[in-house]
């Protein structure tokens, strides 16, 4: 059984089965950096590594760079081949302003139902800027949000600061003490004097524009 997946080595590997696909040969280190936001080329280098030997990739014997996604069921799950519904597409979410509407109030993103509970109505956000980076949300990526108007610690939330500015941020709660920590460690939490959550993020989706 396939170890557990997390968010860096999701991107990577969704980047190698998207470019596979579409080019018949495998990224370079280099193409799979730039395309999921990583500066170096060591840290890909150590993060394929881990997903063969956590049995998702394999090497190919007589050329390194050759990779092959062993998982029948994970290459249909990042082509789209799974199950999938629409959510509105609301607009975009970027730190520290008001959420701005999507130009189409109609506009809708297709998604894989397995991201849903069903519990809880849906919808997408696109994110803007880099303070959730270090955590795997890039510029660009759409979140899938479940609406919701709790939050656990731990838990990244879309929340209304001060009741006029949205933020996309992990919740914490020591005692009576509130506050909305980025993954940038360039930039600094937030202790809101009101706060209103939104909605958690349930799912991320990524359009990888070099392929």
């Amino acid at each position: 059984m396939a170890g557990v997946l997390y968010a860096k080595e999701r991107q990577v590997l969704e980047f190698l089965v998207q470019f596979q696909n579409k080019n018949g040969y495998s990224p370079t280190l280099t193409e799979i950096a730039r395309a999921t936001g990583h500066k170096s080329v060591s840290t890909i280098h150590v993060l394929i590594r881990s997903l063969v030997d956590k049995g998702y990739v394999q090497k190919v014997d007589g050329n390194s760079r050759v990779l092959r996604v062993k998982d029948e069921n994970i290459v249909s799950k990042f082509m789209g081949v799974e199950p999938s519904v629409e959510l509105p597409l609301m607009g975009y979410i970027a730190a520290g302003k008001p959420l701005e509407p999507h130009t189409d109030p109609n506009a809708t993103f297709q998604v894989s139902a397995s991201m849903l509970s069903g519990a809880k109505t849906s919808y997408v956000l696109q994110v803007k800027g880099e303070s959730m980076i270090e955590d795997g949300i890039l510029d660009g990526d759409f979140v899938v949000i479940e609406k919701v108007d709790d939050a656990k610690n731990g838990e990244i939330v879309v929340a209304l600061v001060d009741d006029s500015l949205a933020t996309l941020k992990r919740f914490q709660k020591t005692g009576d003490v509130v506050s909305l920590h980025p993954a940038n460690a360039t930039m600094e939490p937030i202790f809101p004097k009101s706060l209103k959550i939104q909605g958690r993020v349930v799912g991320l989706v990524r359009r990888f524009a070099s392929i």
